[in-house]
């Protein structure tokens, strides 16, 4: 497994549909010191708790045909719009050279999602990607596992 290098000065995303850790190391590669740079929170509740009680229909202008349209998850909906605002944050910091490399570190869909709306110039700084939801970790525990991560062994 290839070691990951988080140097001086790297910005650290975690995140998931719901909240947004920024992170940035003022340690070394072999003795992390992450520090808080800033916490984006959003509030989603469930689908059921935001749109309407059952999907539109349509109905065909011949024949006796009706159709039902695909109810909207609007929870999904608002995890996108929440990873576009992140992605967009990146994106200022990365045009103002706030940063030089950025580790992200999310679950399939937020990567996904963050992928779609990084800049290029933003995804040039991204040295590594992980597929794991850390949202809910202290920092000490991040500092643990991606120390672990870094001497080969998988979290």
């Amino acid at each position: 497994m290839a070691r990951l290098l988080v140097r001086n000065g790297d910005w650290i995303l975690i995140g998931d549909g719901k909240k947004a850790l920024m992170l940035h190391n003022e340690g070394d590669a072999d003795l992390l010191n992450l520090r808080r740079l800033s916490v984006q929170t959003q509030e989603s509740p469930a689908t059921r708790e935001q749109g309407t009680d059952r999907p539109g229909r349509s109905f065909s202008s011949v024949g006796q045909r009706r159709s039902a349209y695909e109810a909207s998850d609007w929870h999904e909906v608002e995890e996108a719009r929440f990873a576009a605002e992140v992605a967009a944050s990146i994106n200022a910091a990365a045009t103002n050279k706030s940063f030089k490399h950025l580790i992200v570190i999310a679950p399939p869909k937020t990567l996904g999602e963050l992928r779609r709306e990084l800049s290029p110039e933003a995804q040039k700084k991204i040295t590594a990607e992980i597929n794991k939801d850390l949202t809910k970790h202290s920092i000490p525990e991040i500092e643990k596992l991606l120390a672990g991560y870094s001497s080969g062994v998988d979290f």
